[in-house]
């Protein structure tokens, strides 16, 4: 059978997994995103002026966008896995002809084009809340950028859910990891304020934060200001990118990881 073929079967199955719950899938995220951009967009945003020039709504999307897509991404991968586990099914891949690299690559992708869905919906969702409150279209300054950041970040995402999800034992272990290591990261990553403002310990903090350089080169993409120089963003990124997916690569090569 053609590798890509392999490739697509388990890719379209991972699809077809998450839009059977739409509520969910979709539903969910459009709540998120009204909330967030009502609460601080709107309601807390008039009292916050942006050094910048650009209204702190056009400065909140950006930053929306990517913690949807690489949130969703991650969950994506890892929520996969261990319902697998749990069903039984994971091991499975282990008597196919799917090499690791195809078993990780339509994994991530799978879990890349559930974050670019709900970072679509969000987008859209802020659009509506920029022409209501600005009278003006947000457009997106560097679309090159733009969709580098979404892919890579969401990519980097999803190759680390697959690693700790194969890791964890259970979703109590992946709820460990959502809510101690990469919410801090995401809201210390710059999504709902600029660091430039922040005590220069927590900058400091920021620098060592992948989701810092992520962040910034989505908001690069579409507002054309950035913390951060955008060739150091790039590198940091695919940098990060490959890491994840080498401990990607290297949790689906142990077989015990197959088994709760």
């Amino acid at each position: 059978m053609n590798k890509w073929i392999q490739f697509y079967g388990l890719f379209q199955r991972e699809v077809t997994r998450f839009l059977k719950v739409p509520l969910q899938t979709l539903g969910a995220p459009i709540i998120n995103s009204f909330l967030y951009l009502l609460i601080f967009g709107v309601s807390l945003g008039e009292s916050i002026h942006m050094e910048e020039g650009f209204p702190y709504l056009a400065f909140l999307i950006p930053g929306l966008i990517a913690m949807s897509v690489i949130k969703n991404a991650f969950d994506n991968a890892t929520g996969s896995i261990v319902g697998q586990k749990y069903m039984n099914e994971l091991q499975d891949h282990r008597t196919t002809p799917l090499s690791l690299q195809q078993l990780c690559l339509s994994k991530a992708t799978a879990s890349l084009t559930r974050g670019i869905l709900v970072g679509l919906i969000t987008y859209l969702v802020g659009q509506a809340f920029y022409i209501t409150f600005q009278k003006a279209f947000l457009t997106i300054h560097d679309p090159i950028a733009f969709t580098y950041f979404i892919i890579f970040g969401g990519l980097t995402f999803a190759n680390l859910g697959i690693a700790i999800g194969m890791w964890s034992k259970s979703f109590e272990h992946v709820g460990a990891v959502s809510m101690l290591v990469l919410l801090p990261l995401i809201y210390l990553g710059g999504v709902f304020f600029s660091l430039e403002n922040a005590h220069l310990f927590w900058q400091t903090i920021s620098h060592i934060n992948p989701l810092y350089y992520i962040i910034n080169g989505i908001r690069y993409g579409m507002l054309g200001k950035s913390d951060i120089n955008l060739a150091l963003s790039i590198s940091v990124t695919f940098l990060f990118f490959a890491v994840c997916y080498l401990l990607a690569l290297m949790s689906l090569r142990k077989g015990s990881n197959y088994m709760r």
